[in-house]
């Protein structure tokens, strides 16, 4: 069994000052600001031209969180121009900002089978750690080396691992709801680790949860379940003693609801398994979705009640929020997951991402004729330049300049 390690404090660099961040505000502006989106928010959320109506929903594109991991960034390139800098993965899931840190000279460090490879990463050098979070282990390699780090770590994130410490503190099994394999949902569970006496379990689907709550009310084959859940349990994880005593907490950009439901079922197993009366001997919960992603899913519910034709959601392909958001237009009407504008090639053909194929396909006559009302909404890693650039290519394909909708204040 590998060695559980307490999260020590690698060497930090606080890049937040108001003489550093003054200097990278216009330029990060200049990357990712739009007239555009500006005007439609400010204008009532609707943009209409040649028998077509845009709508935006009232919350979309980036959030806090995002916007300060991209400060952080953009900040470091300026103040350490003569120092190597690295970045672990991608600072968010946006395949365009990625691109311009790269543009500034910001190293992606490649996350493999056995975490990060910091061999290349010298004492001299700065490491940013991005929006999701690192693990325990990572935290730890990054302090023996004694580089610089600038942390980027979502408040909300954190606000999830202060949960899952205070279930290892009280030997509670955390059962995390979110997708195992990402860079969030494993930093949340090595938190879960802290000294040797955590287990966690992590669920992604309702489906998943069921059996779980089947084998804390009946029990069942032991090995059968760890095989079911290779790679999202803890070390010598054994459900037979670890789903006894057990807490709910999450990846912070899943679906509320279904969260939510992850929470009630299990707890309902708990009841049925040791009495209402005994609840809170064996079951903690507490809401640790974050703000921003609840409030642009509500943003599109209240969208999706009014009368429109299709949906474009935009933003990258490994954004979970982002596709949560595509998830709730599919229930809907035609919806279309995209990364940018260049997706769709013309008013006859749009390529967007398939989740349940998981890649791209191609639809034909996705843009009605005659009159029609279009929805946009972006995730909250998706910059407003790219959502212009996707309003403008709508418009293009009506024969509209944009930009020659807005009020001369406005351009």
């Amino acid at each position: 069994m590998s060695e559980i390690k307490t999260e020590v404090k690698p060497k930090r660099f606080n890049l937040r000052t108001p003489e550093v961040m003054s200097q990278v505000q216009a330029e990060v502006e200049s990357h990712y600001r739009s007239r555009v989106v500006d005007y439609i928010r400010n204008g009532g959320l609707s943009l209409s031209a040649n028998d077509m109506t845009l709508k935006l929903a009232k919350a979309f594109g980036f959030c806090y969180g995002v916007e300060r991991a991209i400060d952080l960034a953009y900040a470091a390139a300026k103040h350490f121009k003569d120092r190597k800098i690295y970045l672990l993965g991608e600072i968010i899931h946006n395949p365009e900002v990625n691109d311009q840190l790269r543009e500034m000279g910001i190293k992606s460090i490649k996350e493999g089978t056995t975490g990060y490879d910091l061999t290349s990463v010298m004492e001299e050098d700065v490491v940013i750690v991005p929006a999701f979070g690192a693990t325990v282990d990572t935290m730890s390699k990054l302090k023996e080396l004694n580089c610089l780090t600038v942390d980027t770590t979502c408040g909300d994130v954190m606000s999830v691992w202060k949960r899952v410490r205070q279930y290892n503190k009280e030997q509670v099994t955390s059962i995390i709801h979110g997708k195992a394999w990402h860079e969030e949902t494993k930093a949340t569970s090595s938190r879960a680790l802290e000294g040797g006496n955590g287990q966690y379990l992590v669920v992604f689907t309702l489906a998943e949860t069921d059996y779980v709550c089947s084998y804390i009310r009946n029990g069942g084959d032991r090995e059968e379940f760890l095989k079911k859940f290779e790679g999202a349990t803890s070390p010598g994880f054994d459900p037979d003693l670890h789903l006894i005593r057990v807490g709910v907490a999450n990846q912070t950009t899943m679906m509320r609801n279904e969260t939510e439901e992850v929470q009630r079922r299990i707890r309902q197993a708990i009841v049925d398994k040791f009495s209402e009366e005994k609840v809170g001997e064996h079951f903690r919960f507490f809401d640790t979705i974050c703000g921003a992603t609840q409030e642009r899913q509500d943003a599109l519910n209240v969208m999706l009640e009014q009368p429109m034709d299709l949906l474009i959601v935009v933003g990258g392909y490994n954004s979970s929020n982002t596709a949560h958001l595509a998830e709730m237009g599919e229930a809907k009407l035609p919806t279309y997951f995209i990364k940018n504008c260049t997706q769709m090639l013309s008013p006859k053909r749009i390529i967007h991402f398939d989740q349940h194929k998981n890649e791209e396909r191609e639809t034909e006559n996705w843009l009605p004729d005659g009159k029609v009302v279009v929805g946009v909404t972006a995730g909250a890693s998706c910059p407003n330049n790219v959502i212009e650039e996707t309003i403008a290519r709508i418009y293009e394909f009506r024969g509209v300049n944009v930009i020659s909708l807005l009020p001369d204040w406005a351009k």
